[in-house]
C-alpha cells in the first residue's frame, strides 16, 4: 500500500515539474484564432489567469493584478494572459467586461471550448499558473484571497 502511494505521489510530482504550457487553439480579443505556443517568447514569464465571468473571485484578482501591475512591471518584466473560460452564450459578457474593468494591459484569451482549461488541468476558477519564458509552469494556485497575488510577483523575481 504504501509503495502504491508513494508511486501516485510521484507520479503527480513529475507531472507538475515537466508541465508546459500545450498547444491550443484559442481565440484572441480581436476574434482571431492562436495558438498558445505564440504567448511564448524563450526569455518573458507569464501570469496565465483562467477566469470566467460568474467568478467573483476571479474578476478581484485580475483587478488586483491590474491595480498593481505598473509597479509590478518596474521590479520584472513579464506579461498578464487572462484566459476567460466563457462559452459562447458568455462570450460577449467577457469582452463587456474586460473593456468596463480595463484589463487592456492584459492579453485576453477566450477558450470557449474549454480545450486550454483541459489540457491546464484546471477544475476550478480562479486558477493562476506562473510560466516561465519557456512554458514551464513554474507555480499554480487556486483560489483568490485578498494579497495572495504579491506570491506571484514573489515566484517571477526568482525566475
Amino acid at each position: 500500500m504504501r509503495r502504491c502511494i508513494f508511486s501516485v505521489v510521484l507520479l503527480f510530482v513529475s507531472l507538475a515539474i515537466f508541465a508546459q504550457m500545450p498547444s491550443v487553439k484559442v481565440e484572441n480579443e480581436k476574434g482571431e484564432l492562436i495558438n498558445t505556443t505564440t504567448l511564448l517568447d524563450g526569455k518573458t514569464p507569464l501570469i496565465v489567469s483562467f477566469w470566467s465571468t460568474t467568478c467573483k473571485p476571479c474578476i478581484r484578482e485580475l483587478d488586483a493584478i491590474h491595480e498593481v501591475l505598473p509597479d509590478w512591471l518596474e521590479e520584472a518584466n513579464f506579461k498578464v494572459v487572462a484566459v476567460s473560460v466563457d462559452d459562447n452564450r458568455f462570450t460577449a459578457k467577457a469582452h463587456s467586461l474586460v473593456q468596463g474593468h480595463g484589463w487592456s494591459d492584459f492579453t485576453v484569451l477566450y477558450d470557449k471550448k474549454q480545450e486550454l482549461m483541459r489540457a491546464m488541468n484546471v477544475t476550478l476558477t480562479p486558477q493562476v499558473y506562473v510560466l516561465d519564458g519557456n512554458g514551464k509552469i513554474i507555480y499554480s494556485h487556486t483560489g483568490y484571497t485578498p494579497g495572495s497575488e504579491q506570491e506571484l510577483l514573489e515566484t517571477i523575481k526568482k525566475l
